[in-house]
């Protein structure tokens, strides 16, 4: 299975960004913690970037870095189009 990762900050969150994936690229993104079967440990590192590991894992099997400016501007225009 291939799909989508990009880094998003957390709703509700500080601004800190985490891993979002979605496996379509019509699907909303999800945190990445949603998908328990694509989720490796993170690295035991004080205040490390939430879901690094698993994007490392993820961008070695083929899938595809979105860039946070483009999945935002993704969601916005979702938003108003509803």
């Amino acid at each position: 299975m291939t799909g989508q990762l990009c880094w998003i900050p957390k709703f509700g969150g500080n601004g800190q960004l985490c891993l979002h994936l979605r496996t379509a690229p019509h699907q909303p993104w999800k945190l990445h913690t949603h998908f328990p079967e694509l989720c490796v440990p993170d690295y035991p590192i004080s205040r490390g970037t939430t879901g690094w590991a698993t994007s490392q894992k993820l961008l070695q099997v083929g899938w595809t870095l979105i860039p946070t400016a483009q999945a935002r501007k993704l969601v916005i225009d979702n938003s108003s189009a509803a």
